[in-house]
């Protein structure tokens, strides 16, 4: 089987090397030529643990990055479908993207071929790609395959799924991703394809509402007043219901969800039901506190400070911890609320993502070499991400402010 991927970010370069990794024969293609010539070169166009050494093994082997669409698409049996969906003015998902793909190699692939849409689109997103290529007059299937990776686990969750989700309305499309997914031995749910969508959906709107929910409980909290906000969360972990569970980082109060899935897929998911005439009350409502959040997080850390001429200090500036994503970033939200306030003198950084957020959000900021020097420069220090490497340093620097923005040193302001 000859498999082609459109699009190489997080969840297509992971799929194209997964299925390479399997022994299928793989050609991938992305539109942006410097994130080509990257790969190529055998590196890793973003953080990902064990993306490099999968390259490594399958490069020039299994996986060929091709220079150009109807090349890569040319007598393959299964065309996937990984590339961006973004959110319109509306909220709606933008599908052109996937649209485009289909103009590239119409002509070059066989009727036989099977595009598989693995970006994230709302239910009866397929029916709209199947009729788009009737319009060009192509007679191939359409199957919808939800991903469902973590940023910073992407490798990880692709070759030891916990389910592999298939929206399908034909024989054919059902036996091609059969064969595809047979070497990863994990359980294969076929459904109808605006079914498979609407999981998608369920799981990132689930996740979404978590964060939302809990970050509404640490406002009431701090409301309320003596109540040990990190401790409470930590408890509410041990029920049995919960305990061990990964699903427990989203019941955590933070600030906000942020990167390119979530934002963007709880307010698709909101504007299809208000375009179908309902009422999304309690999904308006997790996407309204998350709007709230960086507002509130500013202000949170305004009140720690002495005057607007203090140094304050941005711990943190990637969506989350383990990646160096900083699409839809908490943290610059955050820094643009202190600047309209009046704050000039601040400071970032970030393990992984300083080069990347100056590049993506041009701030007026300085940028820290490490999270000892930030420390050192600045009076107010505020926790926006939790890496792992910040733990404890509130107690290096007694001097210091610090404020705990994810509730991650175990207080509201550690010092």
């Amino acid at each position: 089987m000859k498999i082609s991927v459109f699009g190489l970010g997080f969840v297509g370069l992971t799929t194209a090397l997964g299925f390479a990794d399997k022994g299928f024969f793989v050609h991938g293609f992305d539109i942006n030529d410097e994130r080509r010539d990257v790969i190529l070169s055998g590196n890793v166009p973003f953080y990902e643990p064990g993306l490099k050494d999968a390259l490594a093994r399958n490069l020039d082997k299994t996986f060929v990055v091709a220079d150009d669409a109807k090349n890569t698409a040319g007598g393959c049996n299964v065309c996937f479908l990984c590339v961006g969906t973004p959110g319109k003015d509306d909220g709606s998902a933008d599908l052109s993207y996937v649209f485009s793909v289909i103009d590239s190699v119409a002509g070059a692939v066989s009727d036989d071929c099977i595009f598989v849409v693995k970006s994230t689109v709302p239910p009866g997103s397929s029916a709209k790609v199947k009729d788009y290529l009737v319009s060009k007059g192509m007679k191939n299937a359409v199957a919808v395959n939800p991903e469902f990776l973590r940023e910073g686990y992407c490798w990880e969750d692709f070759i030891h799924p916990d389910r592999v989700v298939c929206g399908v309305d034909c024989g054919k499309a059902k036996d091609v991703l059969a064969q595809a997914y047979k070497p990863f031995d994990a359980p294969i749910h076929f459904v109808t394809p605006n079914t498979a969508e609407f999981i998608k959906y369920l799981s990132n709107s689930l996740l979404a509402t978590l964060i939302s929910y809990a970050n509404e409980m640490s406002l009431l909290a701090d409301k309320v007043g003596g109540i040990e906000i990190a401790r409470a969360f930590k408890i509410l972990h041990e029920d049995k219901r919960l305990s061990g569970a990964p699903i427990n980082s989203y019941i955590y109060p933070g600030c906000g969800y942020g990167g390119y899935c979530l934002p963007k897929d709880t307010q698709a998911l909101a504007a299809l039901g208000n375009n179908a005439g309902l009422d999304m009350g309690i999904l308006g409502n997790v996407i309204s506190l998350n709007d709230e959040m960086p507002a509130l997080t500013a202000k949170k850390i305004i009140g720690a400070t002495k005057s607007r001429g203090d140094n304050i200090g941005i711990l943190g500036l990637s969506f989350k911890a383990g990646s160096d994503d900083v699409r839809d970033s908490s943290a610059a939200k955050i820094i643009n609320k202190l600047i309209k306030a009046g704050y000039e003198n601040i400071w970032a950084f970030d393990p992984m993502a300083n080069d990347e957020f100056k590049k993506v959000y041009g701030l007026d900021i300085k940028y820290a070499t490490s999270a000892e020097e930030l420390c050192e420069k600045c009076d107010t220090i505020a926790l926006v991400t939790a890496w792992k490497d910040f733990a404890g340093i509130n107690k290096k620097y007694q001097d210091k402010t610090f404020v705990d923005c994810r509730y991650f040193w175990g207080e509201d302001n550690a010092r």
